[in-house]
């Protein structure tokens, strides 16, 4: 008899567990404010790239968090945050190939705040930015807003003091001397440059689960709903085929690979670096290459990828910008017809922090620095892009993306032209890619809106069409 109450109990908390369980889900379900990512809504979404350190002069995920409703005007569906983890101060980049310990002035010294990507603990927040409160409240200003979080993961190094060094050096690449490395491009035996940060090595199967369990942190505990993955053509396949399956079992996750290795989609990350892309507007927007040369790209890229596989547009982001110059450094003229370009394309289109400001100016990378807060051309411009891009079908661009077609035209050097089209919805770019006025003929036919300038443009076969330098239309029916 004893024994039977003592079974009856047990199964009696058994279904208590059960039930508290379920009823804490329900209760998560209804607390959240966003529905889980799923691709319907990543297919018109927009990407900001805020770069918390720069963003603001206070350089806090606060002066951030006031924001976001700010970036819902700009159609901004997905924010991705620039790592949010303290940074080590061994080995701490300075400029050039300069570390903090080669500056003798304490002062000097106490300026460079290092790399973002030199990260110490992978489950805490940065000093710099606030503490975890002001994140969660980062995070649930966002979902309130309808935009999903993403954070920068660096799983391919970390800062010489994060504590693995000491506690597993097992995890470290290591040279003959049995000295941990900074990274090696594994082209050339040479280390890239990196020297602030120490390479891990994935061929020990223990890392995979440690640095899996550091990035369910963020997702079980803060309600993240992805990860931005860093040099990730760098880690083996295998780690991102493992963890995200996992990640997956927790909730719904957007998965952005900074890369183009198309063996990455396959069963780990869902959109990837449009780079190939963003060299050739660079190299359009300086007279190297022309319109025939992206017609070819398109070509390629539509033979080499999977149907189902998309990348991520761009005219700037950190990397650009501190490294290789402003927007107007690059592009000139032609910025505004490139930045129209990254919206019409399939995939998804970034604005990195500042650029919806004007932002004419390479950000300090180690360094405090600010972008502008003044709105001039480009956040209407971008206004109306994210609007677009929102509502518009023919600009779907994820797994269900809307056709890309190019369309003849008699200037194929120099004039780009393209539709979209999804569901009975059509869209049509059409520019100028050069610094000459151009005259051409162009095969289709009909009335059509401006969508910019709401005119009414009529185009014919038999009647030249002309457009001024980097002139560029994105046609809508009427």
């Amino acid at each position: 008899m004893k024994k039977t109450l003592i079974m009856l109990l047990a199964f009696t908390a058994l279904f208590s567990c059960k039930d508290n369980e379920k009823q804490e889900q329900l209760e998560q379900e209804e607390e959240r404010t966003i529905a889980p990512v799923s691709n319907d809504a990543l297919e018109s979404a927009v990407i900001y790239e805020a770069n918390i350190r720069q963003y603001s002069p206070e350089g806090t995920f606060d002066a951030f968090t006031e924001d976001i409703p700010q970036l819902k005007e700009l159609g901004v569906k997905v924010i991705w945050l620039m790592p949010i983890y303290p940074i080590s101060m061994k080995n701490r980049k300075a400029t050039g190939d300069l570390s903090v310990e080669d500056i003798e002035d304490p002062e000097e010294r106490k300026k460079y705040l290092g790399s973002y990507y030199a990260i110490s603990d992978y489950t805490d927040i940065n000093p710099e930015f606030g503490d975890f409160e002001d994140f969660e409240n980062l995070v649930e200003t966002a979902h309130e807003n309808g935009m999903y979080v993403i954070l920068d993961w660096v799983a391919n190094h970390t800062g010489w003091d994060h504590k693995w060094i000491e506690e597993k050096p097992e995890f470290y690449h290591k040279n003959e001397e049995g000295q941990v490395t900074d990274p090696i491009n594994p082209a050339t035996g040479e280390s890239w440059g990196w020297t602030d940060v120490a390479h891990l090595n994935f061929e020990n199967e223990e890392l995979h689960e440690a640095m899996g369990e550091e990035m369910k942190f963020w997702v079980e505990k803060y309600d993240v709903d992805g990860f931005r993955a860093d040099v990730a053509g760098e880690v083996p396949t295998e780690f991102w085929e493992s963890i995200v399956p996992q990640l997956k079992e927790i909730k719904p996750v957007f998965m952005l690979a900074e890369s183009e290795d198309k063996d990455l989609f396959e069963n780990a990350f869902d959109m990837g670096y449009n780079w190939e892309g963003h060299h050739i507007m660079n190299e359009m927007a300086q007279g190297k290459k022309t319109a025939k040369d992206w017609d070819a790209y398109m070509q390629k890229i539509d033979t080499t990828y999977q149907e189902d596989d998309y990348l991520m547009s761009f005219i700037t982001n950190h990397d650009e910008n501190s490294w290789n110059g402003t927007v107007k450094e690059r592009m000139g003229d032609a910025s505004e017809t490139m930045l129209a370009l990254t919206y019409t394309l399939p995939g998804m289109p970034l604005i990195y922090s500042g650029q919806e400001y004007d932002m004419d100016k390479r950000l300090l990378f180690f360094e405090k620095d600010t972008i502008p807060k003044e709105k001039g051309k480009v956040w209407p411009l971008l206004e109306k892009l994210g609007k677009l891009k929102n509502e518009n079908k023919a600009l779907h661009g994820a797994k269900e993306a809307a056709s890309y077609e190019n369309i003849e035209t008699s200037e194929e050097e120099k004039i780009l032209a393209f539709k979209r089209e999804k569901d009975g919805a059509e869209l049509i770019y059409i520019g100028n890619m050069s610094d000459e006025s151009t005259s051409f003929s162009i095969k289709i036919e009909g009335d059509f809106e401006d969508y910019l300038s709401g005119e009414t443009i009529e185009i014919s076969e038999d009647k030249n069409m002309n457009l001024d330098p980097w002139q560029y239309f994105i046609l809508i029916n009427k």
